[in-house]
């Protein structure tokens, strides 16, 4: 094993346990290190800090460990049992819910690593080279796990790589195979696309925030702006929604959202799917057309580089909402950008509310839920953010 060595003084974030080394960090790289490697990270004075994935880049080590501790033999068993353990004690794994978050990266102690569970099956993405290079063994070991059925494995890491890692991944079964794609979220029944649809196939991070939407929509006219697969509409229909709009400018989103409520709620005319691009349909809507709205957008700002302009947009989308929403009605609004800061969102919506000239009051501040942890450790493991408010 490549022994990677850093510049004095520049441990101290290790020491606390943080699981990156950034390349500025760095003293020296043998030349023989690849990516993906295994290597050992020692401080400038020869210390062991620990052992992780190397990548090119600015994050150039995910540690797995640390201290001189290497990793044994059973170590991604061990790692994925805990996290098991932790889902159990959430109570996710029950017969009325079997779709959550198994590895959730770093909040996991597997950098680098997502899998999310659908009935039998784990869909699993590598975000380093290094764990692409462990996905047989870590396939393994998910069909090993004593408390979870896992029966199929599907390997889903076309678009999370670093292409420039040039390692052509296939979107492909580890282990199993196809046999049905059906989910169950708390009660509710969801067809899963994890062979095209986005991410590993379903925002399994917003259930939390789709049942607290439940509790909203009795009696209520309901949109759903980025529908997507149309999770927050299920849910409003289950809640009494009088009426539900779901909008998506991706006809494939649109058709799987139709498909779910029909799954759920064969024939029911209370719904209505549009395939037009979201910002047309809030300028072009009548105004109190509706009194519960959620604005649940792909992320406007997935680099630092568009910051700026994904702050203009969250601003614009919502103070259109603004303008449009019922008086008393009740607006779910969220961003998924890791670099937008829950301030930084707080202040582009409360911005949007000034200029609306509405009175708005905060009910509820949302994130990520339990089967997405954040280590201590590590901060930035926070992304997902929401209000919840009440407009005058």
């Amino acid at each position: 094993m490549e022994t990677i060595t850093l510049k004095p003084r520049k441990e101290e974030s290790i020491l606390r346990h943080h699981p990156w080394v950034f390349s500025g960090a760095i003293a020296s790289i043998p030349d023989s290190v690849e990516e993906g490697n295994l290597v050992k990270v020692v401080s400038a004075d020869g210390k062991t800090l620990g052992y992780g994935h190397y990548q090119i880049g600015s994050i150039a080590v995910r540690l797995l460990t640390f201290g001189d501790n290497p990793l044994a033999d059973d170590f991604f068993r061990t790692r994925l049992e805990s996290a098991c353990r932790l889902r159990k004690t959430l109570g996710l794994m029950r017969q009325d819910n079997n779709c959550f978050r198994l590895v959730h990266g770093e909040g996991d102690f597997l950098p680098g690593l997502v899998i999310d569970v659908y009935g039998d099956t784990a869909v699993v993405q590598a975000h380093s080279p290094g764990m692409h290079f462990e996905r047989m063994k870590i396939a393994e070991a998910l069909t090993e796990l004593p408390d979870l059925p896992i029966r199929n494995v599907y390997y889903k890491s076309e678009t999370t790589l670093p292409y420039k890692a040039q390692l052509d991944p296939q979107n492909d079964y580890l282990i199993g195979r196809f046999d049905g794609n059906i989910a169950i979220e708390n009660g509710l029944r969801f067809n899963i696309d994890w062979l095209r649809g986005q991410k590993t196939g379903f925002f399994v991070d917003q259930r939390e925030n789709r049942s607290l939407l439940e509790k909203y929509a009795h009696g209520r006219n309901v949109l759903n702006m980025f529908c997507y697969t149309g999770g927050f509409s299920v849910y409003a229909m289950r809640g009494g929604a009088l009426k539900v709009d779901s909008v998506d400018s991706s006809a494939k989103a649109a058709a799987l959202t139709d498909a779910n409520i029909e799954l759920n709620f064969p024939g029911d005319p209370r719904h209505k799917t549009h395939a037009l691009d979201a910002f047309k349909y809030l300028a072009e809507m009548e105004k109190d057309a509706y009194d519960l709205i959620i604005l649940d957008p792909p992320a406007f700002a997935k680099h630092r580089s568009a910051l700026k302009n994904g702050l203009i947009g969250y601003r614009k989308l919502n103070a259109k909402a603004f303008e449009k929403i019922k008086p008393g009605g009740i607006l779910f609004t969220f961003s998924c950008s890791q670099v937008v800061t829950r301030e930084m969102f707080r202040l582009a919506v409360f911005t949007a509310a000034a200029q609306s000239g509405r009175k708005v009051r905060i009910l509820h501040q949302l994130t990520q839920p339990a089967d997405h942890p954040v280590d201590i450790s590590h901060p930035e493991g926070e992304y997902l953010k929401g209000l919840v408010l009440y407009v005058e």
